[in-house]
């Protein structure tokens, strides 16, 4: 079977444990295919945890959740060198990043240090002690999650740091079909206990998918698309007043790679052989809206940054 049915097999069978939130289904697995990081921001209780929990249980890896706490140290995150009595020496002992799947939960509410050594592990697959670093293990997928509601006694990321996640997901309530199939299924867990897990991911697989999507065909005329929709987000001023108006900084460089490697990790995810231009654009929101900074204008205005991507979606045109 080819890797391609393998993850459009995955998918179905995190479809059926995590209802009514496809969306976040799809953004794992693309974030896992684009090797990058995911924060999602969503009401409690909107399957996020048990969203890469779920995930976790079909790579042959490990899973670790870290609570964000304002006490929490970077220690706490990274390890720390502990004194071996008996040797004399110090050791240094692997805190909870050292794992394949890492769940940051509410890392809005760690200060400034826990969000820093957490995102430099993020960045550079390592953690730096001392006069000594230590690699991260090359299957690294972190998802981060923020609480919408409650902003007191948080600490907003700063822009610099929210760069370093790949896409930037917002979860909104289930529909009433698919809040009545939670319902059944909590309760046949409660009876029956859940069901066990048959596909499971080597983590070789993952990498051959990685680099088979990465390889996916893109042709020059969606290349371009996807460039001048960047470049638009730093020169509104070419396409439209009101956006020169409403953006304050457009997206890096790093959202250009972000958007070419999940528009191709979605065509692939999908089953085809190329990268349209609706991939780019399917994938455009949850690539930019952290990477786009508004004026202060266009807060006061109620605009957000989707309607921003929205905008610019309309104006730049296709290559012939």
């Amino acid at each position: 079977m080819s890797l391609q049915r393998i993850f459009g097999d995955l998918r179905s069978q995190l479809a059926k444990r995590i209802i009514g939130q496809e969306k976040l289904v799809d953004r794992l697995l693309i974030a896992l295919l684009a090797d990058g990081h995911l924060l999602v921001e969503g009401a409690p209780g909107l399957a996020k945890t048990t969203a890469i929990k779920t995930l976790s249980e079909h790579i042959e890896g490990d899973f670790h959740r870290i609570q964000f706490t304002p006490d929490l140290l970077p220690s706490d995150v990274t390890g720390s060198e502990i004194y071996r009595a008996e040797t004399g020496l110090f050791e240094f002992q692997k805190g909870p990043i050292f794992h394949n799947l890492v769940l940051a939960d509410e890392i809005n509410r760690a200060p400034a240090k826990v969000q820093s050594a957490l995102l430099e592990a993020m960045g550079e697959r390592q953690v730096s002690v001392g006069m000594k670093s230590f690699a991260l293990d090359r299957l690294f997928l972190v998802m981060a999650t923020q609480n919408p509601i409650e902003q007191e006694g948080t600490y907003p990321l700063p822009e610099a740091q929210l760069d370093r996640f790949l896409m930037h997901v917002l979860i909104d309530y289930p529909d009433a079909g698919a809040e009545r199939d939670i319902l059944h299924l909590a309760r046949k867990d409660y009876q029956q206990g859940p069901a066990p897990t048959e596909l499971r991911l080597r983590a070789d697989d993952i990498f051959q998918a990685r680099l088979d999507a990465s390889e996916l065909f893109m042709a020059e005329a969606v290349e371009d698309y996807l460039v001048a929709l960047v470049l638009a987000s730093r020169q509104p001023a070419d396409l439209d007043s009101e956006l020169a108006r409403w953006i304050a900084f457009g997206a890096s460089p790093r959202g250009t790679i972000a958007l070419d490697r999940c528009a191709r990790a979605k065509a692939w995810l999908d089953g085809r052989d190329f990268v349209s231009p609706d991939d780019v654009r399917a994938i455009a929101f949850d690539v930019l809206r952290h990477r786009i900074l508004l004026t202060f204008e266009a807060e006061a205005d109620g605009i957000t940054p989707d309607d921003v991507i929205q905008r610019l979606i309309d104006r730049v045109p296709v290559a012939a």
